[in-house]
């Protein structure tokens, strides 16, 4: 009798994993400012899905210093797909597209992106390949009728002479490049922040360090309507000093003020204005991404004991966790740090102890 393979023994074999795309040499002094999102599907604009990716994004380029300048959510149609993506190649020195790379009738994106750059469609053999072994260890994939074969191939047909970044050693899925900027994700959140941060760790020229702003982050307790006309006069007397102003109110619990720059010394100036006016107090400062963080001789190692919790950044490492006891009080996981970031950007934050906003509350 011929053997068969159950669908028990294709579950538990070990999914296999493939070599990155070798990181490129960067530009020596040029780096991407700017960035638009183009999130893609029908099923988004009806409600059927809740779009994540945008705020993901934002959240991250916003750490990173890229200035994220718009975020469009548009239909499966060829004919908008490619306005907005020749638009947003004109404009911006980054471009993020999310959605519509599956295997239906309705996932258009790499053909409208094509059509966009007046370039045919072409199989990748090597996605092909990866696709298929991922699949065989969850399916028995050649049992697949020509048809279906054909429906899943499709998501290996790409835009002729694309760049085609694998970026995730255990994702088949990679990022295709287009035009140089024009980065083509898919829309299923867990792959979308798995491929961006991969996207983001090697293969897009980041804004060195020195070129990240510094905030300071006040809370008051007093309405938005009362703190509004200071806030005004504040913004005005500032913005020649490429100084941002903003305030965020949080339903019933007064509102947070941000202020930034690169003129640290200034801010902290202004800080201390907008806590005397605004009966507020100062609750974060730093570079950005690193408000929350301490450095690792600043703490108080009496209260922290290592957790068995660890994680994994795919661009900065392995984290290890604290958890938090103080005053009689346990707070699990309450602050995590990595004792060995990854080369590049990660170093900078190596050690660096950053505390959950909504476990800890922080006080200079």
């Amino acid at each position: 009798m011929a053997s068969t393979t159950s669908d028990s023994a294709l579950q538990h074999t070990p999914a296999p994993t493939f070599p990155i795309t070798p990181a490129p040499k960067l530009p020596d002094g040029q780096y991407v400012k700017t960035c638009g999102m183009i999130v893609i599907g029908d099923e988004v604009l009806n409600g059927k899905t809740r779009d994540s990716n945008s705020n993901f994004l934002a959240k991250m380029l916003f750490d990173l210093a890229i200035d994220l300048k718009r975020i469009e959510v548009i239909a499966d149609d060829e004919d908008e797909i490619v306005e907005a993506v020749t638009r947003m190649h004109k404009n911006y020195d980054l471009v993020i597209t999310s959605g519509g790379i599956g295997p239906t009738h309705d996932d258009i994106t790499y053909a409208s992106i094509a059509a966009a750059f007046k370039t045919p469609l072409e199989y990748h053999e090597e996605t092909k390949r990866r696709m298929y072994e991922m699949g065989k260890h969850r399916y028995k994939m050649d049992e697949q009728t020509e048809e279906q074969k054909q429906a899943r191939d499709r998501m290996a047909l790409f835009p002729k002479d694309a760049e085609v970044l694998f970026v995730q050693e255990d994702l088949w899925v990679p990022v295709v490049r287009v035009g140089g900027k024009v980065c083509i994700l898919p829309g299923v959140p867990r792959l979308f922040e798995r491929l961006v941060e991969g996207l983001a760790a090697h293969y897009i020229p980041l804004p060195p360090s020195s070129e990240k702003p510094y905030r300071v982050l006040v809370h008051t307790k007093m309405p938005e309507s009362s703190i509004a006309p200071f806030l005004t006069t504040l913004q005005e007397r500032v913005k020649k000093e490429m100084i941002r102003v903003g305030s965020y109110p949080k339903l019933m619990q007064g509102v947070d003020v941000s202020l930034i720059g690169k003129d640290e010394s200034r801010l902290k100036e202004l800080a201390e204005e907008v806590v005397k006016e605004l009966k507020g107090e100062l609750v974060a400062q730093g570079k950005l991404g690193q408000e929350a963080k301490a450095p690792p001789d600043s703490i108080k190692k009496e209260y922290f004991q290592p957790s068995d919790t660890h994680t994994v950044c795919p661009w900065k490492g392995t984290a290890s966790y604290y958890t938090v006891k103080i005053g009689g009080e346990v707070i699990p996981d309450a602050a995590w740090y990595y004792p060995e970031a990854k080369a590049g950007k990660a170093k900078e934050i190596e050690g660096f102890v950053a505390f959950y906003k909504n476990k800890v509350k922080i006080h200079e």
